[in-house]
């Protein structure tokens, strides 16, 4: 049974519904059911306020700057965000949420506290980051319904190339309504600029502080439950998820081990995308879901199912793209020219179904 809002949180569904009704095929949003714990991730796409930082290279987005990032624009891309979480959600937001590419607290209690996410008492997890164009890693959560016990941000740095800088990855533990304790980590490994193979390296040593902080936590508690989520910037067989995250990316994994890793990042038959990011004319899973073995067991409190993945893609996050045919995200920005869209990343999000749960 999914747990009923209280009446408060309902308030601002009618203007909601009203801008949803009039934007959104409402059929491609409601699913056949929800899970009892929503999980989403989603990167954003230089979510920047307004004000200049002097510690990182955020000139680009200032009122003055090459894209002209007023105020205005950047409650209409808050306001936007806010749209996404909802209707992903089913009428209640996800519980967790996992975000990239946001430029630091700010902009994220903007978005849950200026936009009708105010109603949800979300909780954030954030640390400014070594990136220099100050883009970090965040989560946020529903605390009725998931409770912060630990939090650690893992630096990512190389000993061969000491002056490089990168997001760090954020490990969040926690318990559940249920009395489960997830261990989630959010990722936004090193981009591909300046070609994949050239830059593969910089994934590897994110691959490899990764692991070293999921055999820690194996090495406490062999069953431990963890959900990896993010933006690797790598898809599911490439060597750095694969081999060095030592990820199982096949197989129905009907049979999974504990302390086994294994992708959830598929697409399914009823996907209208063929990934989660386009490039040109290739569409890529970038953005992917990763759990142990033990949420996979059919007999835990939470489990999730093996063909669990979901991209969200309704009508209103795409456009028609003109110049390699097909569809594409519909971006806040095409170069500088400024549509009021949403991202260049669709966002993805798993179900936690409690056992006995209909499916």
């Amino acid at each position: 049974m999914v747990p009923r809002l209280k009446t408060t949180k309902l308030l601002f569904l009618p203007l909601f519904l009203l801008w949803f009704c009039q934007n959104v095929n409402t059929q491609e949003i409601v699913g056949e059911g929800r899970g009892d714990l929503r999980v989403m991730f989603y990167n954003v796409e230089n979510l920047f306020d307004t004000v200049d930082d002097t510690l990182c290279q955020d000139e680009e987005f200032l009122p003055y700057g090459e894209k002209y990032w007023t105020p205005k624009r950047y409650m209409d891309k808050l306001n936007n965000l806010y749209k996404v979480v909802v209707a992903l959600g089913e009428w209640r937001p996800p519980e967790i949420i996992g975000f990239c590419e946001v430029e630091n607290r700010k902009v994220l209690e903007d978005l849950i506290h200026k936009t009708p996410l105010s109603q949800f008492n979300y909780q954030i997890v954030h640390q400014d980051s070594p990136d220099e164009r100050g883009i970090d890693v965040a989560l946020v959560f529903i605390n009725e319904y998931f409770t912060l016990l630990q939090s650690q941000f893992l630096t990512v740095t190389s000993i061969n190339d000491p002056g490089w800088k990168t997001r760090d990855i954020l490990y969040v533990k926690g318990i559940t309504t249920e009395s489960d304790t997830l261990h989630l980590f959010v990722n936004h490994w090193p981009s591909r600029y300046g070609g994949q193979l050239e830059t593969e390296d910089y994934r590897i040593i994110a691959a490899m502080v990764l692991r070293e902080k999921i055999d820690q936590v194996f090495a406490v508690n062999p069953e431990a439950k963890m959900i990896l989520m993010g933006d690797f910037n790598d898809n599911p067989i490439d060597k750095s998820i694969r081999i060095e995250l030592e990820v199982e990316t096949h197989g129905d994994f009907t049979t999974a081990s504990n302390e086994k890793l294994y992708n959830l990042t598929r697409i399914g038959e009823d996907q209208k995308v063929a990934g989660t990011n386009k490039y040109q004319m290739n569409w890529a899973l970038l953005d992917q879901f990763i759990v142990s073995g033990k949420l996979l067991e059919r007999s835990g409190q939470l489990t999730v199912h093996p063909d669990g993945f979901t991209i969200f893609s309704p009508g209103f996050l795409l456009e028609t793209d003109e110049i390699n045919m097909g569809i594409k995200p519909f971006r806040t920005y095409v170069g500088f020219r400024y549509q009021n869209g949403f991202s260049d990343h669709l966002p993805i999000y798993i179900d936690l179904l409690k056992s006995g749960s209909e499916e």
